[in-house]
């Protein structure tokens, strides 16, 4: 991905180096880290997950640190690619008449405590609607490149415009629909929603790389298909076969590798957001 020379964004919060203790480190914690591996390998609603661990209240503390120059480099290329984000979904909501709220992108490492609750980084990288952020614990893009097979520059791209899209629903008022939805439906039915919602996520992530390819040309040989491998290493039915050997379709809650691919795609190769309708498609 052609990324050095784009813009920084000013909405990166690094809480790196910040050790989070208290009660969610102690007995409770053993609780939270379950809950994580969870919502890792059987894909729960984060916000779920962070609910229910929310009431550990762990303090935050800034610890001594000090990082490699690959991993401030990699911090610089989620500042870039943030601000892409800002830049293509400010123009969208603009030219629906809205105006696009930008969300903050948290850097942390191991774990953090966020409005939703207290995180391990075992759960992956999650937005948080009730903040209006993303946290992101950076290590995590090893675990994407060598357990999921997906590695390089353009799939940590697309993790990040993931959860970006998240908060276009947050701004669109789709999360709260499907919020008060889920709490009147059943498991299945739940889950079924929440695999819609994931997969417009992903539609939206599609959205932001065709307008950025349009307007900055930031696309290199092959980035496409890094984008593609990440959507697929994090599909239900891959998470699944790989934590239990077998395959449960009616627990899915982010959608398979084939459609979280299929959903990518047609939100890069059309760049129109109302083509990213989950939820009245009649096939995902």
């Amino acid at each position: 991905m052609r990324w050095e020379r784009g813009r920084r964004s000013d909405n990166i919060e690094d809480r790196r180096g910040m050790r989070v203790s208290g009660r969610g480190l102690a007995g409770g914690g053993i609780g939270a880290i379950i809950l994580a591996l969870v919502a890792m390998y059987f894909g729960v609603d984060p916000s779920v997950v962070l609910n229910q661990a929310g009431n550990l209240a762990p303090a935050e503390q800034t610890q001594p640190a000090s990082f490699s120059p690959e991993e401030e480099r990699l911090k610089d290329f989620m500042a870039v690619v943030l601000a892409d984000t800002e830049d293509v979904w400010g123009a969208l909501f603009r030219d629906s008449g809205r105006q696009y709220e930008e969300p903050k992108l948290v850097l942390f490492s191991g774990a953090v405590q966020s409005a939703c609750g207290f995180a391990q980084a075992a759960m992956g990288p999650f937005y948080c609607p009730a903040d209006r952020k993303l946290y992101l614990d950076m290590s995590f893009f090893n675990d994407l490149a060598q357990r999921h097979d997906a590695p390089g520059d353009f799939a940590q791209a697309y993790v990040v415009a993931h959860e970006v899209g998240h908060h276009v629903q947050t701004l669109l008022g789709v999360a709260e629909q499907v919020h008060a939805a889920r709490s009147r439906a059943g498991e299945a039915e739940g889950n079924a929603l929440q695999v819609r919602m994931e997969l417009q996520a992903d539609c939206f992530a599609g959205v932001w790389a065709h307008h950025a390819q349009r307007a900055r040309q930031v696309l290199e040989p092959g980035d496409v298909e890094e984008a593609l491998a990440a959507a697929a290493g994090v599909g239900d039915d891959r998470l699944q076969q790989q934590a239990r050997g077998y395959v449960v379709p009616e627990s899915f809650t982010h959608g398979s590798s084939e459609q979280r691919m299929r959903w990518f795609q047609r939100g890069m190769q059309t760049g129109d957001a109302t083509q990213c309708d989950t939820f009245k498609a009649g096939r995902l």
